[in-house]
């Protein structure tokens, strides 16, 4: 899995192509983003990795970003009165995202997307991140996973959203 830190970058890059997104959207997409990850706890109960509770399992699929999205979205829209179909999106792509990164990493088991219809894991045919460590490991590789990071997926989500506030800044340009 790409570290806590990653996940959020792909909801940090999306962000700038949608009108009006609040700071507070962006930052319950990004805590979301990294939401999936909570399923290590299933290892304190000898729940293991391979099982459709375990990592990277239930909670890294399709359906369960579908689900928590649509209950996180309708929570957001009534606390804030904002659009309830923005705040679906942008915390779809957060959950979604948070599958394929960890779908992208050169460790694992893969990822369980189509659980519980399909408990088989899957990788995508690119995986340059390095995995990041479950536990104590991670200090002994942190340099090499964080560069890993940068490279892969920091560097792409600001060209992302680059684009994005330049494409804006154009517009509001041309419109003058």
């Amino acid at each position: 899995m790409p570290t806590i830190f990653s996940h959020p970058a792909v909801v940090l890059a999306v962000a700038p192509w949608f009108r009006r997104v609040r700071p507070s959207l962006i930052v319950v997409a990004a805590i979301c983003s990294s939401l999936p990850d909570a399923d290590t706890a299933a290892f304190g109960y000898g729940i293991p990795y391979g099982h459709p509770l375990g990592h990277r399992g239930i909670t890294h699929s399709l359906l369960f970003a579908l689900l928590f999205s649509l209950a996180a979205a309708f929570a957001y829209a009534r606390l804030t009165r904002e659009p309830f179909r923005l705040a679906f999106v942008i915390i779809f792509i957060a959950l979604v995202s948070h599958g394929l990164l960890d779908a992208m990493t050169t460790g694992g088991k893969g990822v369980g997307f189509f659980i519980p219809f399909d408990n088989r894991r899957y990788f995508l045919p690119f995986r340059p991140i390095r995995v990041s460590p479950i536990g104590i490991d991670f200090a002994d590789k942190a340099t090499v996973v964080l560069k890993s990071e940068l490279l892969w997926v920091w560097l792409p989500s600001a060209a992302v959203a680059g684009v994005a506030l330049v494409s804006r800044a154009l517009a509001r340009r041309n419109s003058l």
